[in-house]
């Protein structure tokens, strides 16, 4: 399981498909995620596979989730906030949306 070495930031709270996690404010969605043992972020729409991030830098997509209020976003590239609220992508693209 991911871990983090040292804590730097302000501790904030966010939900994830309705259970409460913790992470450093600050922190990307997905290293967030990754701490709190979540390594499936969504389903590949092709065959239902299992993906989770890989690059961490936004290059690859593998990391989708939903946000509420947001969208699809890309979890690498978002930051936790307090009250965030996110859930897995279904893998199914939405209409009018980028990934």
């Amino acid at each position: 399981m991911f871990k983090r070495l040292v804590d730097i930031g302000t501790p904030v709270t966010f939900d994830f498909e309705g259970r409460p996690l913790t992470a450093q404010a600050g922190d990307s969605l997905a290293s967030a995620l990754l701490a709190n043992g979540v390594l499936d972020f969504r389903q590949a729409p092709e065959d239902g596979t299992v993906r989770g991030p890989h690059c961490m830098i936004g290059n690859c997509f593998e990391c989708l989730v939903e946000v509420e209020g947001l969208g699809t976003r890309q979890a690498c590239r978002e930051r936790v906030r307090d009250g965030l609220k996110v859930r897995r992508h279904s893998g199914r693209p939405v209409p009018g949306e980028q990934p």
